[in-house]
């Protein structure tokens, strides 16, 4: 490939780092571009149709500024609830996250299936759906886990976690049920596989916890290939560049955690709530 692909990643924190991990493993020539909406995190204390608008606007002044060949939607919340409105939107190619109930059903030898996601994905209608089409044999616990992205970004800006308080987080999902236990859980947000070592610390048994990320990045990737790219463009943002929402985000720590997951740059596109 003689031009890089240009990739736009967005969450509303650091969770979709775990995303651009994955795409920077499978794609090393691409130009990355996180984008961060602090300003409006965390996006489970928002109603539905401020959120969408919400969103659709962030990522139109995003595409303004990066000018990218593909848009990931590294966000499980933004991808059930906006996806659609985007694609109604702007003409750019995106690339969504969902949660992983598809491969977590053909997985699982019980039957039993965990879904720790934040509250918000958990009562969304689009998650019942992949349950109801993928799943419908399987017993699927679903927990909204109101406090566990934050503790995951607690993390990354290198804070301790408090043990009981992520034991507490993630029990609902742990369950027996005649005889059978949860063998698999899905990390229904992309926060939370920062926390897959310290969530084995306090599970009961241990299981198959399922990333999306790879998948998404193989996804990503395809469709860059189908894709006619922009080219280099100076305007733009440097690769390794994080977008911030507001500057309340540009602590020494959090730039510093960007920086340890490749992001060492950083600019602020002031966008109040």
């Amino acid at each position: 490939m003689t031009t890089q692909p240009r990739i736009l990643l967005f969450d509303s924190g650091m969770g979709g780092l775990t995303v651009a991990r994955a795409v920077a493993r499978q794609m090393p020539e691409a130009h990355l571009v996180y984008a961060a909406d602090n300003a409006g995190f965390p996006y489970g204390a928002w109603k539905e149709r401020d959120l969408v608008g919400r969103i659709v606007m962030v990522i139109g002044r995003l595409i303004e500024v990066v000018k990218p060949d593909v848009v990931v939607i590294a966000c499980n919340t933004a991808s059930t609830i906006a996806l659609a409105e985007l694609r109604a939107a702007y003409k750019v190619p995106f690339v969504g996250t969902v949660p992983a109930i598809k491969p977590a059903a053909a997985q699982t030898k019980t039957g039993v299936i965990g879904v720790l996601a934040t509250p918000g994905t958990v009562s969304r209608e689009y998650t019942h759906s992949l349950i109801h089409t993928f799943a419908y044999h399987c017993k699927v616990i679903l927990h909204g886990a109101p406090r566990l992205a934050e503790i995951a970004e607690r993390k990354l800006k290198g804070h301790g976690i408090d043990l009981d308080e992520l034991k507490a987080e993630v029990a609902p999902v742990f369950r027996k049920r005649d005889g059978k236990q949860t063998d698999v859980v899905v990390l229904g947000c992309t926060h939370y596989p920062l926390l897959t070592e310290d969530i084995q610390k306090v599970a009961p048994w241990p299981v198959t916890y399922i990333d999306p990320a790879p998948a998404i990045a193989r996804r990503t990737a395809d469709i860059v290939e189908e894709t006619p790219l922009k080219g280099p463009d100076p305007s733009v943002p440097e690769h390794g560049t994080v977008i911030l929402t507001s500057a309340r985000g540009s602590a020494s720590e959090t730039l510093a955690a960007y920086g340890t997951m490749g992001f060492p740059k950083h600019m602020l596109v002031d966008l109040p709530v």
